[in-house]
């Protein structure tokens, strides 16, 4: 039996939140709070065989079904240049459209772990950063901050380089959700999305003369020749993990079971224009699926606030 929650409830709100991300990024009408800059793609997804056995969730069935698809840079800076450092790590965001009609969603991020335990420890972070701009004094509130917390510090400096294209980079859901299958049996576990091309990153003279929307421009032109395809598995929690701690990333010996695989065919046609009428929740889920971690609804709040916003 795996470990369960023992997090505080949350008392940093959603609105703190995206303030928060505003005052270190800035506020940028019509984007994003974070991961502003993206774009917006179609595709499908195709279950596996094994995906039944941990859940009775209908898109984990028998039948390929519709996806939408985000990919994004980290900073909440929407004309970020795609070799900056704080466009790491890059987001992947899927909704499912399943066959009644309503939606399911999940979002991933390409770095295996999380800068803090839960979501008030993230608003720390996020306060010490807009404490620490260009003009702060030394010691910064971050350089503070960081000394204390060395995970954050991980995360921070430990970034990989540019990826050659969104579709080489691994991503992972770093929450973990509870899966349940027709027969009632429980699983906890956190999404993984592994790239069938193989990961591949930039050489660092490369990224450096990347131009600004490398990305954007590679995905486009790669889909045209083929779909930009990734297996998505799911890692099963051992007893004593941590399910509420996104921080601490599992090892690679925990056991996986492959859900399906993820097949990105088409751009849309106006990128901007669906990002901003689009909202990813990691908590609109389908029955078989639960929240585990609390930090999925917390962040689900602060989506929604920013999506709010950028409807203004």
């Amino acid at each position: 039996m795996a470990a369960q929650n023992d997090s505080a409830p949350p008392q940093v709100g959603p609105v703190e939140h995206v303030d928060g991300l505003n005052k270190v990024f800035g506020q940028h009408p019509g984007a994003r709070a974070i991961h502003a800059k993206g774009i917006v793609l179609e595709g499908t997804f195709t279950p596996a065989s094994s995906a039944a056995t941990v859940s009775k969730a209908a898109h984990l069935q028998h039948a390929s079904v519709p996806v939408t698809v985000r990919f994004s840079n980290f900073a909440g800076i929407p004309d970020i240049p795609d070799n900056h450092p704080l466009a790491n790590p890059r987001g992947l965001a899927i909704k499912f459209k399943l066959p009644d009609g309503t939606v399911t969603d999940i979002v991933a991020h390409s770095f295996n772990g999380f800068p803090a335990p839960n979501a008030d420890e993230f608003h720390n972070l996020i306060v010490a950063l807009g404490a620490s701009g260009p003009g702060a004094a030394k010691p910064t509130a971050l350089d503070t901050y960081l000394g204390n917390h060395p995970v954050a510090k991980n995360f921070l400096t430990q970034q990989k380089t540019a990826p050659v294209s969104y579709a080489t980079l691994p991503y992972y859901g770093v929450n973990t959700f509870k899966f349940t299958n027709a027969d009632g049996k429980v699983s906890y576990g956190r999404y993984q999305f592994l790239p069938l091309s193989g990961e591949h990153l930039l050489k660092a003279a490369d990224a450096e003369k990347a131009a600004p929307d490398y990305l954007s421009n590679e995905i486009r032109q790669r889909i045209k020749q083929a779909p930009a395809q990734f297996k998505l598995l799911l890692q099963i929690a051992e007893p004593g993990d941590k399910l509420d701690d996104p921080s601490i990333a599992w090892s690679d010996s925990h056991r996986t079971v492959e859900l399906g695989t993820l097949s990105i065919s088409s751009a849309v046609e106006n990128s901007a224009s669906a990002e901003k009428a689009l909202l990813f929740q990691p908590n609109v889920l389908t029955p078989g699926i639960e929240v585990q971690d609390p930090m999925v609804n917390v962040r689900s709040a602060a989506y929604a606030v920013s999506f709010g916003r950028r409807q203004q």
